[in-house]
């Protein structure tokens, strides 16, 4: 009600104006008509002017009042000679001066549409002024000469305009030919060199990574004129060598990961069998001792038996704890960053087998305590595993979660929408040398709980949202710090 009220005078206040407008033009043009009075009689004439100013500045309301209001007027001050002249006249005023008054509206009409265009136009042209003004843009002739270079691409080559007019493309941008170009016939699109970039070389001869986007036209003469949108690829390659430094690293920390886990696995497992032997040394030392002088021999040949094998086990405790996960200092980092910065390999891993991977990771309160380059390294092998365990999963798709639960505690998660993880297999998914995967080595789950262990947390396996697998573990938090 609030807002009709206001709405409502604001109509009400517009037709009392237009009224007003109808009787003042009327009121002049009854003036205008008495001045021309010595010259002759001109009857309606002069009130047309009064309806098409009131159609112009005014509504068809005000418009219909000023028609009336000078039929009125002509029929009190003119005499007749019947009714049926006075009404003639009057209809045929009436007739005339409304089709004035529409095409009065239709022109003001087309006047509000085409100043509505010359706003969109402006703004699409500083749209466009900017867009050019950012982005690295040259012209070339149909020679392959500079024609023109925006500011932008001027200072990606690190040269001002004069000094590159002129000046044939090709040196800017090696092995560019401008006549193969011409020659696709294609109008526009991207520009492809045999080495997947091209080179672009500055006034002082630095060379750095160029992608173009072309654009070929010709003018009213027919001469052909090429727009070539130009992309600095140097952030893009550093990125991409950054990635893939990680890579290398993660792949470093899991073959250690894994060796020394596969020694923790071997030191369990042979443990045993080196003790029993031991053992049974022991006992064949002990009857041959009741030999005499006759089981000294064999006596030490047992010994040093006996030697090798406790050896042996203390060779294999030793290669245990230098491949082993050691303990390692927990530094504060944010869990997004550390997540984000996995992009281009996640990004590889849901490539390979056609998988959507989305992150979910919240960025408020996430500073934890991790060691970061073991913290990816887990992320990782949970995300392959849970891409692998896809298969052939229609609309596959796997999502990384973060969320911080209480003041003390971030949780990360891996879900997918696969099979899940069978019920037989859950209590013991985690211990070494157990697999799902047909040549699978079983120790990435294995070495993965440990990396959480050490972070002071417990991996744990459950029932995806999605209807798949979900591997959660928390991080501890960096308690009195807060991130936003």
């Amino acid at each position: 009600m609030d807002r009709i009220l206001p709405l409502a005078g604001a109509v009400s206040g517009r037709r009392w104006s237009g009224i007003v407008l109808a009787i003042i033009t009327v009121g002049g043009a009854v003036g205008f008509r008495s001045l021309l009075e010595g010259l002759g009689q001109f009857y309606y004439l002069p009130m047309i002017p009064a309806v098409m100013i009131t159609a112009i500045l005014a509504g068809r309301t005000a418009t219909a009042l000023a028609v009336i209001l000078s039929i009125a007027v002509n029929l009190t001050l003119v005499p007749r000679e019947s009714h049926v002249d006075a009404l003639t006249n009057a209809l045929l005023f009436a007739g005339v001066s409304w089709i004035l008054a529409e095409v009065c509206w239709a022109l003001r009409a087309l006047q509000r549409r085409t100043l509505d265009l010359s706003r969109q136009l402006a703004a699409k042209d500083a749209m466009l002024n900017t867009a050019l003004a950012s982005v690295p843009v040259v012209t070339l002739s149909a020679r392959g000469e500079v024609h023109h270079l925006n500011p932008a691409c001027a200072a990606l080559f690190d040269m001002n305009e004069a000094d590159a007019v002129g000046r044939p493309f090709a040196e800017l941008a090696p092995g560019f030919e401008i006549a193969a170009l011409v020659a696709t016939g294609s109008a526009g699109g991207e520009l492809t060199s045999k080495d997947g970039h091209w080179t672009g070389l500055r006034a002082d001869g630095a060379s750095f990574p160029l992608s173009i986007q072309y654009g070929v036209a010709n003018d009213a003469a027919g001469e052909t004129h090429v727009a070539l949108c130009l992309t600095d690829l140097s952030r893009w390659h550093a990125a991409d060598a950054q990635a893939r430094e990680l890579h290398a690293q993660l792949n470093k920390v899991w073959r250690l990961n894994s060796l020394g886990e596969m020694a923790a696995t071997l030191a369990h497992e042979l443990n045993q069998p080196l003790s029993a032997a031991a053992t049974y040394l022991h006992a064949s030392q002990v009857d041959m001792e009741k030999a005499g002088v006759l089981g000294d021999s064999a006596l030490r040949t047992v010994e040093l038996a006996k030697g090798q094998l406790l050896r042996a086990g203390k060779i294999i405790r030793r290669m245990r704890e230098l491949l082993s996960l050691e303990v390692r200092r927990l530094d504060s980092e944010r869990a997004s960053s550390m997540v984000e910065d996995l992009g281009p390999i996640l990004a590889m891993i849901g490539a390979a087998k056609g998988v959507a991977i989305r992150m979910d990771v919240a960025a408020e309160n996430d500073r934890v305590l991790a060691e970061r380059i073991q913290f990816q390294q887990a992320m990782v092998n949970l995300t392959r595993n849970a891409v692998e365990a896809l298969g052939d999963h229609t609309a596959p798709e796997v999502v990384i979660v973060g969320r911080p639960v209480s003041e003390s505690q971030y949780r990360i998660s891996v879900e997918d929408n696969g099979p899940g993880v069978a019920d037989e297999l859950v209590d013991r998914i985690f211990q070494p040398l157990t697999t799902t995967k047909s040549g699978g080595m079983g120790l990435g789950l294995s070495v993965t709980r440990t990396i959480v262990e050490s972070h002071g947390g417990r991996l744990q396996v459950s029932r995806s949202a999605l209807g798949g697998a979900a591997f959660s573990f928390t991080l501890n938090r960096e308690l009195g710090v807060e991130t936003v």
